[in-house]
């Protein structure tokens, strides 16, 4: 957001503005659920999604917001599935949406200015916004929660008046922050390719996008400048940095003192990059997109918008990328073949480069980065302004220099105690419930428990053969649900809270064979593990598998072999979204109840 929409923010610390919003920390220009001035927002605000059933949930959210007059209102709201079949990734995500756009609404959307955010997958590295996704994690702040959706709109609300028709691609799970001039504001105006730039460590540089600017001497690095991209590096190693003259280094150039963040730190003794976020393409280089996705038909590999995108970009782009699959989790076949066309179809368009020396850019996608910015001293949680107890019951804060418990939308009896570093969302606890350091607990009930420090759990309501029941996930935050082996006999490298897998499953009583997974029998990982038991109540799903997690850290026997289980996988396939966001409007209602009898105490 602009320095001009607040009045706090400094060169040194970008700040989240609350001149222009009320109580709740929503914007008053757009969250009181009025329409919006023409050409003062959004024309379109799309989410892609994985597949139908993914798309079906953010449309039920997207809907429940709109009824409780969240967003603003006159804005086209979209969800864009993916087909079926192969991945496409975020490249192949906005080249669907491109052509969803124009099934629409025809010629008309060559006057849109289009929001799409990329929401697609399953979340492996913060497993509580798997079910309902990223773009609506609930973050610690405002009545009611804000959701990474809602920041995102109050983020970019200045952009539309700005920008030219065309569409401006962000991710879920990133938060970008800036400040600029009292009469500064960020355009987006220009042919062809508009990207942000954020000063970052080399070392962040190796994984993210990095500019190789045309001219980085004509820079006079004040809060705002803008400049031409000479090439894109993706990911690039650090020499490949300096080899490509994308390093800067402190005090050349005019450089002013600058105080960097948690994720793109630029210090001041020290060599840095300029690394990307979002990018905005005009239309007709989206149009240019659209009618080569047109031709080319459906697709069998995965795409990468920043990568495959914006490295055909500017004078100095080469094809010698287009054969790097050092970064493609797949290598398909036809891979190499498409990056080839699409460096064709862009080769010579222009990359245009908006240099926020004074931002920081947050990533949120990962357990680590959530626990990090939530509870302890992050920039960005002084800079939204982000509260230890957001819209919940809870007077028990342990006190604490460096860390916090984060506790959101939940109602958390008086005896109940947890930990500084951990976060809490849209769950009850009772009186015997004892949390450690570092946990993550999502949308469950729990009524007596001790959990130890690092525990992951999440409640889900799953439809099954049309009856409504829970399961609850659990594992250790050193558990990688990604991690896959080939074949049966390899299951022993997995790990289960730090444990040998096939160690659990005598503890469990369960057998090694390939119908414990769901999915792919190539691919079995502890995401297709089917070891989570199904239960008749909320409280009773999480009690079973905190139980199955005690026996395995107590090496103590607790069968699961009576039990129907699910992977993680099926729980996804067999959500209830409706179940999940009747459970959370119930806690709100006596949250709220709670805060106003508070207020006629006092």
């Amino acid at each position: 957001m602009g320095k001009d929409t607040g009045p706090e923010e400094t060169k040194d610390c970008p700040s989240w503005n609350r001149e222009e919003t009320d109580r709740t920390h929503r914007p008053k220009a757009v969250y009181e659920g009025k329409p919006v001035a023409n050409g003062k927002f959004w024309d379109v605000v799309a989410i892609t999604a994985a597949d139908e059933k993914q798309g079906l949930a953010y449309e039920q959210q997207l809907s429940e917001k709109l009824k409780r007059k969240e967003l603003p209102l006159g804005v086209r709201y979209h969800v864009f599935a993916d087909p079926p079949g192969a991945k496409i990734g975020n490249g192949g995500s906005t080249l669907c949406a491109l052509q969803c756009l124009r099934s629409l609404y025809g010629d008309t959307w060559n006057s849109f200015t289009v929001l799409l955010i990329h929401s697609g997958g399953y979340s492996q590295r913060l497993p509580n916004a798997s079910a309902l996704g990223k773009i609506f994690t609930a973050l610690p702040l405002g009545e009611p929660i804000y959701q990474m959706l809602d920041l995102k709109l109050a983020m970019y609300m200045d952009f539309p008046s700005h920008m030219k028709p065309g569409v401006l691609v962000t991710c879920a799970d990133d938060i970008e922050l800036y400040s600029v001039g009292d009469s500064e504001s960020i355009a987006f105006d220009q042919p062809g390719f508009t990207a942000l730039a954020h000063p970052s460590s080399l070392a962040v540089g190796t994984t993210h996008g990095v500019f190789v600017l045309d001219s980085p001497s004509s820079l006079q690095r004040g809060d705002l400048e803008y400049g031409q991209c000479h090439r894109f590096l993706h990911k690039p190693s650090i020499e490949n940095m300096h080899h490509f003259n994308a390093v800067h280094r402190p005090g050349s150039c005019g450089q002013q003192d600058w105080t960097g963040g948690d994720t793109t730190c630029h210090p001041l003794h020290s060599e840095y990059v300029y690394t990307d976020s979002l990018f905005y393409m005009d239309h007709k280089s989206a149009k240019k997109l659209l009618d080569f996705y047109v031709s080319v038909g459906p697709l069998n590999c995965e795409i990468d918008a920043y990568g495959d995108f914006l490295q055909a970009l500017g004078p100095g782009a080469t094809a010698e990328y287009t054969k790097n699959t050092s970064h493609v989790t797949k290598e398909e076949s036809q891979l190499l073949d498409m990056r080839q066309k699409i460096f064709h179809l862009l080769k010579g368009t222009p990359l245009n480069v908006v240099v926020l020396n004074n931002s920081r850019f947050y990533h949120i996608g990962t357990t680590e980065e959530y626990l990090l910015h939530f509870t302890s001293e992050s920039s960005l949680r002084s800079e939204l302004g982000l509260q230890s107890i957001a819209f919940s019951v809870f007077p028990n804060v342990p006190e604490d220099s460096h860390e916090t418990p984060c506790v959101i939308h939940s109602i958390l009896d008086s005896g109940c105690c947890v930990a500084p570093g951990s976060v809490v969302e849209y769950s009850r606890l009772g009186p015997e419930v004892s949390i450690s350091e570092h946990c993550i607990i999502s949308g469950s009930v729990i009524a007596k428990a001790v959990l130890p420090p690092r525990s992951f759990v999440c409640s889900l309501s799953v439809e099954l053969n049309g009856h409504l029941e829970y399961s609850t996930m659990v594992f250790g935050m050193e558990d990688s649900l990604k991690n896959s082996v080939k074949t049966i006999s390899d299951i022993k490298t997995l790990q289960f809270f730090g444990v040998c897998f096939l160690t659990c499953l005598d503890i469990w009583n369960l057998k090694a064979t390939e119908e414990l997974f769901s999915g792919s029998k190539t691919h079995l990982s502890l995401w297709t593990a089917r070891i989570f038991p199904v239960c008749s109540s909320l409280s009773e799903s999480a009690a079973v598998s905190l139980g199955m997690l005690s026996a395995v850290r107590n090496h103590s026997p607790f069968s699961l072999s009576n039990f129907k289980l699910l992977s993680i996988q099926e729980m996804l396939l067999c959500k209830d979204v409706g179940d999940m966001l009747a459970y959370r409007e119930q806690l709100f209602l006596e949250i709220s109840s709670n805060k106003q009898s508070d207020l006629g105490k006092s």
